[in-house]
């Protein structure tokens, strides 16, 4: 089939496109930037000639906003707020003036739309919010307006004639620095629609997983990380620069609607998906 992936450019956009084409489907990626075959220009914001590429697909994959691996400046949450949903606005407007409408419209979401918490993990009825504990900083509550906004789009675009689904999706590791879901799953479970938390089954605290990660790595010592250190290697001028939120908000989430719709997943626990993860990643690297 024909899959279109708006936003398709980055890391998991990246390995999604390859995944696909080895399974013989045709991708287009709408990109603001082609450089390769296979890439049509957009802007994210207004219609235009790529809306035909949507015309006649089978599966739409939005994956474009801006990224969020950055300083969390009033600017910067602006851009991402407007990246998600006019890109959301603008592909629900192709989807909906389609003659031939893809079957599925899968969003991009995250499991940031949950509140702060350290206790019982959420499923997909878990409390929306960004509180949690008075300690939580005022723009992490931004982040969860960003991600209601974000799915509110794709939830009141006119697509009738379109299965939406929005991928609330946790941390995701991988040997390639992004992951990727078996998204052709989604076609043949036709109940399947509205929020769904891509997420294991399993949630872990970050003592109990970075120790597991250290010992699959072979790795016998680990530093303590307290939240002023993980401030100074997001804001350093030489670390991360990037936002605390992303290290020290807890997504702690289960995937209830997958359980129930009997998903199997290949390593439900953290221990057998850090083995292989390290196994891949040495591979990868000819260790």
């Amino acid at each position: 089939m024909k899959i279109v992936i708006p936003g398709g450019s980055g890391q998991v956009g990246a390995l999604l496109e390859r995944a696909f084409t080895a399974a013989g489907h045709s991708v287009v990626v709408l990109s603001r930037d082609p450089v390769r075959a296979g890439e049509v220009r957009w802007d994210g914001r207004t219609l235009g000639a790529w809306a035909g590429e949507i015309d006649g697909c089978g599966v739409v994959v939005n994956l474009a906003g801006r990224s969020v691996s950055c300083r969390y400046t009033p600017a910067n949450l602006r851009e991402m707020m407007d990246s998600r949903v006019r890109s959301a606005r603008v592909v629900g407007q192709a989807i909906g003036r389609a003659e031939r409408p893809p079957r599925v419209w899968l969003q991009a979401s995250t499991a940031t739309i949950y509140a702060h918490t350290f206790g019982p993990p959420h499923d997909e009825r878990g409390v929306i919010g960004g509180g949690g504990e008075a300690r939580v900083p005022g723009y992490w509550a931004y982040s969860v307006e960003i991600a209601k906004s974000w799915e509110r789009e794709q939830a009141e675009a006119d697509t009738p004639h379109t299965r939406k689904v929005a991928l609330r999706s946790a941390m995701v590791m991988s040997p390639s620095r992004a992951g990727v879901f078996d998204y052709l799953s989604w076609l043949a479970r036709p109940e399947l629609s509205g929020a769904v938390n891509l997420a294991a089954p399993g949630p872990l605290p970050q003592r109990t997983f970075m120790r597991t990660l250290r010992q699959a790595w072979g790795m016998p010592i680990g530093l303590p990380a307290t939240r002023q250190m993980a401030a100074i290697g997001a804001f350093g001028a030489f670390a991360l620069r990037s936002d605390t939120e992303l290290l020290l908000k807890s997504r702690r989430v289960i995937p209830g609607r997958l359980l129930d719709a009997g998903f199997r997943f290949s390593h439900p626990a953290w221990h057998g998906a850090a083995r292989d993860l390290v196994r891949r990643t040495r591979a990868g690297r000819g260790c």
